[in-house]
């Protein structure tokens, strides 16, 4: 089979695999319908996460049909179209039973990191059972991708561990994917305000299209700050969000939140950041930190298919065919140039 394959730092290319096999009874092979490209490929890539192992596949989302099961699957049957997820997750261990699948000890975010992932036309999922979930034949495949890891991570990293409830005002730093994921989710509980601030005007409009209530530009980081507590009524943000991981949009938040305030950290980050602890001791705040656990999937996929979450399809920006897939990632990497949001990779 092919399978794009992380080579060494800032290398990657399609090369030829052997086929995946079942390796314990409670795998599946799944045969890869479409995938996708996630920012935390692209760190991979660049080389800022030196644990993952050359020549592996990348990819930790998408939509297949599974080819093969291990005798202790229960829940599934040859021929099933499912939702890859993200994390994988054991089911039994201590922290499973906590549902924090991100740190089951047989599993986590090992998909495209640690073992072979999903931009490949064939992949294994270990732990199947708790891995993988039926599609609702109603469900468009493509929005359905946005499932693996986006939507989730937009929830529970950033509004659940932001504790948004009705009436806050919050501001989500960055509108890239996830970024746009945070923006919808939010939705759920009825904040009063909602900020967007990214540097590209393109995606600032499409998170005003999506529920944005305000939008900010923030080439000048200092006029940018003096426009959200313009926006906050003079006392900063209940909730501040930093979904892009670099350390100038991390300070960002500090400087926007208001006494009582919370920072809901989404972005990955590959540099240190410097933590103001001599201003922000004073004002009751909290920091929370997290990687996606997809406990929410269920939830999601049952508010998705009942039409409760609009717009989805709009995070997706362009269409590749697998042959195509390092034209996809070169089209990802620049989008800044390409306007791109989610590509989808179909095989």
């Amino acid at each position: 089979m092919r399978a794009l394959t992380y080579l060494e730092p800032t290398k990657i290319d399609v090369i030829e695999k052997e086929l995946p096999k079942i390796e314990k009874s409670t795998d599946v092979i799944v045969k890869m319908l479409k995938t996708t490209i996630c920012g935390t490929d692209l760190h991979i890539i660049s080389g800022d996460t030196p644990e993952v192992p050359k020549g592996l596949t990348l990819g930790h989302e998408g939509v297949g049909e599974i080819a093969e099961i291990g005798e202790s699957v229960t829940n599934f049957k040859v021929g099933d179209k499912v939702l890859i997820s993200c994390i994988t997750s054991c089911g039994h261990c201590e922290y499973c039973k906590r549902s924090l699948y991100a740190h089951c000890k047989d599993g986590g975010w090992i998909l495209g990191h640690l073992i072979d992932g999903t931009q490949a036309e064939y992949v294994r999922i270990p732990h199947a059972d708790n891995s993988l979930y039926l599609i609702p034949e109603n469900m468009n495949d493509d929005v359905v991708v946005m499932l693996s890891d986006i939507l989730p991570t937009g929830l529970e990293i950033g509004v659940l561990n932001g504790q948004v409830k009705p009436g806050d005002t919050l501001a989500i730093i960055g509108a890239g994917p996830v970024g746009i994921a945070t923006l919808l989710t939010a939705q759920f509980y009825s904040p009063a305000k909602i900020i967007v601030v990214d540097l590209d005007d393109n995606r600032l409009e499409l998170a005003k299209k999506l529920g944005a209530t305000d939008t900010v530009n923030s080439k000048n980081p200092e006029a940018a700050i003096q426009r959200i507590f313009e926006l906050s009524n003079g006392v900063g943000v209940d909730v501040a969000m930093e979904v892009v991981g670099f350390p100038a949009t991390f300070d960002l938040c500090q400087k926007i939140l208001s006494p009582g305030g919370r920072i809901a950290n989404v972005g990955v980050h590959g540099a240190s950041v410097e933590l103001h602890l001599e201003d922000l001791w004073i004002k009751n705040i909290t920091l929370t930190t997290g990687l996606v656990s997809t406990s929410s999937t269920p939830m999601l996929l049952k508010t998705v298919s009942a039409g409760r979450i609009n717009h989805i399809e709009e995070l997706i920006t362009h269409h590749f065919s697998f042959d195509d897939i390092l034209k996809a990632h070169d089209t990802f990497k620049n989008a800044a140039k390409t306007k791109a949001l989610k590509v989808i990779i179909d095989f």
